[in-house]
């Protein structure tokens, strides 16, 4: 039987290896659901997790934790997406993600999980972490 997460919480943060959010948010292991991709965005996949989190295991609150210095504020995303065309004939059938502004990136994050059907009704906050010196600052967002 899969355990629980105890604090009832699922974090949806991004796959960078400079983010230890277990260290930075003084969490051990088992005591929530953590839930990475590129840029921690609201993907299909994303929502299918954070649906079974709820669903099955518990979760009743949820974190979206993006970061400073992301390699999606790298590149254009039609530039991109263009390039990808050219090399394999066909763009992907998803968004790559890329943002210029971190916190209207978690703001939009956050408003697509409160408007999905799939994620319930419940605690949903946004933050922003510091790669340079591990602050974590919540950003508003209007629910």
């Amino acid at each position: 039987m899969p355990t629980v997460p105890q604090l009832h919480l699922a974090v949806l943060t991004c796959m960078d290896s400079r983010l230890d959010l277990f260290g930075a948010l003084g969490l051990e292991l088992g005591e929530v659901h953590l839930i990475r991709n590129a840029g921690g965005i609201a993907s299909d996949d994303a929502v299918r997790s954070l649906l079974l989190s709820q669903r099955l295991l518990g979760t009743e609150s949820i974190m979206v934790i993006h970061h400073t210095r992301c390699g999606l504020e790298s590149f254009d995303e039609e530039t991109l997406q263009g390039e990808l065309e050219a090399e394999f004939g066909e763009r992907p059938p998803f968004r790559l993600g890329a943002y210029r502004d971190v916190d209207a990136d978690v703001t939009s994050t956050v408003e697509t999980l409160r408007r999905s059907p799939f994620v319930k009704d419940t605690e949903i906050r946004g933050f922003v972490f510091n790669v340079d010196d591990g602050d974590l600052r919540e950003v508003p967002t209007h629910q």
